[in-house]
């Protein structure tokens, strides 16, 4: 077993008083590794996701990523942390005006100069892997298109590519297929889980989708009322769990199954 990429330790998070979006969370997770987070609205998925980057800030307890305890991380120390971990968000979060090229090339702005960034100045290198990146991802029409006139798997695609022109050490997804159709959330999740195969990359991914996350997940993360209640391989996950981790909430148990093709069409 691989030396643990991330570890959190009886982590907590609170909103007042009243409010406890996570109780005591323990996990480890490895170098390589595509773990899937499951469980409905409200269980505290994507509160643990943006706990680990401490986009939103734990209330106690350890978030330990690449040796540095996250919640501890004060200022440079904290950007450079944030700078290993990539972030896909449900709504894209690009820049709509600009072209879909100069969105990917965002992703390097972390680790360039106040006035590299300001005045765009990327490296010949940072522009073809921008270059390398759309094109693997089924992209190389839309380049200087502008991102506000793709479609909404197609803005999903120049996230990871962003995404991955960090060149992190973790991926984060939240909810990256929340607003897509099937063909493209089935074209969404199969060009990231392979370049995360291919890069040796580790990716955690929160879905509603249950089907979905049996299909891509490594290893799966069962979440209900901010508690961990599954931590298995898709083959371990019944049923019986699946009908334990929705209790009440069965509808938001996602969409059937799709099918996994490691060479896929574009289908937009």
């Amino acid at each position: 077993m691989t030396q643990p990429s991330l570890v959190l330790e009886n982590l907590t998070k609170s909103y007042g008083k009243n409010t406890h979006a996570l109780k005591g969370i323990d996990l480890t997770i490895h170098h390589g590794e595509f773990v899937v987070i499951i469980g409905p609205s409200g269980a505290g998925k994507s509160t643990l996701i943006r706990c680990i980057n401490q986009m939103v800030p734990s209330t106690s307890g350890s978030v330990r990523f690449d040796g540095i305890a996250m919640e501890k991380a004060k200022g440079k120390e904290l950007r450079q942390q944030r700078a290993k971990i990539g972030m896909i968000f449900q709504h894209y979060n690009l820049i709509e005006r600009t072209n879909v090229i100069k969105n990917v090339l965002h992703g390097r702005l972390g680790q360039m100069s106040f006035l590299q960034s300001s005045l765009g100045r990327y490296q010949a290198t940072d522009k073809q892997e921008a270059y390398d990146l759309l094109v693997k991802v089924g992209l190389e029409q839309q380049i200087y298109k502008k991102a506000g006139a793709l479609s909404g798997g197609q803005m999903q695609r120049v996230g990871i590519c962003r995404a991955i022109m960090q060149r992190p050490k973790l991926l984060l997804a939240d909810e990256p297929i929340a607003s897509l159709d099937p063909k493209a959330a089935e074209t969404v999740m199969t060009y990231l889980k392979d370049i995360t195969t291919e890069r040796e990359l580790t990716c955690i991914v929160n879905l509603h989708q249950v089907e979905v996350a049996r299909q891509y997940a490594s290893r799966i993360i069962g979440v209900r009322d901010g508690q961990i209640v599954f931590d298995g391989q898709s083959k371990e996950l019944t049923d019986e769990m699946i009908a334990h981790i929705y209790s009440g909430k069965e509808e938001q148990i996602g969409t059937p199954a799709m099918t996994y093709n490691e060479d896929i069409l574009v289908y937009e």
